[in-house]
């Protein structure tokens, strides 16, 4: 999925869909350190593929790098391609956490996908690969329990 040249630094449109869309990677520049990177996405949006209606999500990754860092532009591009693509929250949590887990082969990889209720009721999904290396600190999600998300 790599590709060279990356992304970064120079105009790209968001991609259709998620199988058109690259996810860049590049060298961790401290790959002899273990280490937790975070990326939060709290406007995550994809459509029902039943109803087609907008599903949103607030979407925490957490990895500890190995040799590859994601690319931080790719993956917002990546991540924003979902916004037309009809899929259940639990497809989109998983399909997200294992395209990353391919693409930069981390020790340690979790997704934690906290969508917005609809009909009443808030499905968050969870899904991790790996092992945590010893002595690397993984906080909370810091998301709220569904109390309106607020």
């Amino acid at each position: 999925m790599t590709r060279k040249p990356l992304q970064l630094g120079r105009r790209s449109p968001i991609p259709a869909s998620p199988e058109k869309a690259v996810l860049d990677r590049v060298p961790n520049p401290h790959a002899d350190t273990d280490y937790l990177a975070r990326f939060t996405m709290p406007e995550f949006t994809c459509l029902c593929p039943i109803t087609g209606q907008p599903d949103f999500a607030h979407l925490v990754i957490d990895y500890a790098p190995g040799r590859f860092l994601v690319e931080s532009k790719s993956l917002k591009l990546y991540l924003n391609s979902y916004r037309n693509h009809g899929a259940f929250h639990e497809d989109c949590t998983i399909a997200i956490g294992k395209t990353l887990v391919a693409v930069i082969k981390p020790k340690y990889l979790r997704i934690g996908g906290y969508w917005y209720p609809r009909g009443g009721m808030p499905i968050d999904v969870f899904w991790q690969a790996g092992k945590i290396p010893q002595g690397v600190w993984v906080p909370d999600h810091g998301v709220a329990p569904y109390r309106g998300r607020g």
